[in-house]
């Protein structure tokens, strides 16, 4: 039997919040096209990333990935900054 991991879902955005202890605000924006329209809109979503060593502030572009639930709220990860 392999042992094969799944893979992990990833996201690039801004954070929006710093301020809480080991855990930043991060907004992502998808681009969307209508479906009968056809016009081009901006969707955002907001995420809750847990950051171990508080490095990472407000106005950084970083890449979230999907973990194992830290809380209620977190479940992503700050992997690095763009």
């Amino acid at each position: 039997m392999e042992n094969t991991t799944p893979k992990r879902q990833q996201l690039t955005g801004t954070i929006v919040s710093d301020k809480m202890d080991k855990t930043v605000v991060v907004k992502v924006d998808v681009k969307k096209r209508h479906p009968k329209y056809h016009k081009n809109y901006t969707s955002s979503s907001r995420y809750k990333a847990h950051d171990e060593e508080n490095v990472y502030h407000t106005g950084d572009k970083v890449v979230i990935e999907s973990i194992r639930p830290k809380s209620k709220d977190k479940k992503f990860a700050v992997i690095k900054k763009v």
